[in-house]
């Protein structure tokens, strides 16, 4: 059952508003206000909004804009602990952007009739990933109804967690027998000279992100037996040359570090009852001086082709710590004073 909402009065447009949310369960009432009332404090903070809790009741005041959005974000919490899941600092930061976001554009994320946010969510056995910006939203979305989709922008913003967990939720309900994740194998600004061990060994540096994302998607058993007979496989790019790949999800990481001839050869492995996602962001290209980033190039040369969908992350987008927003600000602004 979802939050009972009464309102104690109907304020002008641009008046105060006062809200009174009540909550059905006392247990996921705390969890939901967080300790200390935590979680009410980071919706105070973000909307310019009071938050007095009370039992398993909580008061809003503060612009009628400002209380609708902390109405909603709230909404859309306890919702989430109704369906079994927990809440973290993280995702109190994604229901008040998507609320926020519901505000400005309506359609993007979607409200269900009863005026309840609905966000795009991946899930796996082992957890669930909800849309924490409208641009995440879009990228999810993206997934099921492209064979082929670019995410775009800079670090932080769930551009290839999402994509990892996309894979491994298709392969867990059996819709591919493959996941096939590559990166290009350059250093970034370093020389790492020749490392020991064998290939797999050589490589994995250069694709722990992706292991990363995997783990924390699947059991750790299950990736190792992935791993060990191929329906899983985490590759340079190198090793895609001449094959195609078909019943699989295909990821190519860190993709504005490839070459035009590597890029086009990539795209062109897609295959039969495949997806491919292509992510990067092309502020941090670790190409020699002069050389061209396919990502770029491709990125141009197939704007609007059917079937492939483009998805732009800003620093807007940036979902880990606070400072990292503000730092690809400072550098995005230095960028266009050049």
């Amino acid at each position: 059952m979802s939050a009972r909402q009464d309102f104690k009065e109907q304020p002008p447009r641009d008046e105060r508003g006062h809200i009174v949310v009540a909550f059905d369960d006392n247990r996921l009432t705390q969890e939901l206000f967080g300790e200390f009332d935590k979680n009410l404090a980071a919706i105070e903070q973000r909307l310019g909004v009071e938050a007095v809790a009370r039992g398993n009741q909580v008061t809003l005041r503060g612009s009628a804009d400002a209380t609708a959005r902390a109405r909603l974000a709230l909404d859309s919490l306890y919702h989430r602990l109704q369906s079994g899941q927990s809440i973290s600092p993280g995702d109190v930061d994604g229901a008040v952007r998507m609320a926020a976001a519901s505000a400005a554009q309506p359609s993007l994320p979607s409200l269900e009739p009863r005026g309840r946010l609905t966000m795009a969510q991946i899930s796996t056995r082992r957890r669930t990933v909800l849309a924490r910006t409208p641009t995440q939203d879009a990228y999810i979305r993206a997934f099921e109804r492209s064979e082929m989709t670019f995410g775009i922008g800079p670090a932080g913003t769930g551009k290839t967690y999402l994509a990892v967990a996309y894979a491994a939720a298709m392969l867990e309900r059996g819709a591919v027998d493959r996941l096939i994740l590559s990166r290009p194998a350059v250093e970034a600004g370093e020389r790492l000279g020749f490392l020991p061990g064998d290939m797999r060994e050589k490589v994995d540096p250069y694709l722990r992100p992706l292991y990363d994302a995997l783990y924390d998607m699947m059991p750790a058993e299950k990736v190792e037996r992935g791993l060990t007979s191929g329906v899983i496989e985490v590759a340079p790019l190198a090793f895609m040359r001449g094959r195609t790949l078909s019943n699989a999800v295909i990821i190519l990481d860190e993709a504005q570090n490839t070459t035009t001839m590597q890029m086009k050869m990539f795209l062109t492995r897609l295959g039969e009852n495949s997806r491919m996602v292509v992510t990067g962001d092309p502020s941090q290209i670790d190409l020699p001086a002069g050389q061209k980033s396919g990502l770029v190039e491709a990125v141009h040369l197939l704007e609007g082709v059917s079937g492939i969908a483009q998805v732009r992350f800003t620093a807007a987008d940036v979902v880990r710590h606070p400072l990292v927003a503000r730092i690809v600000e400072a550098y995005d602004a230095a960028d266009r004073k050049v």
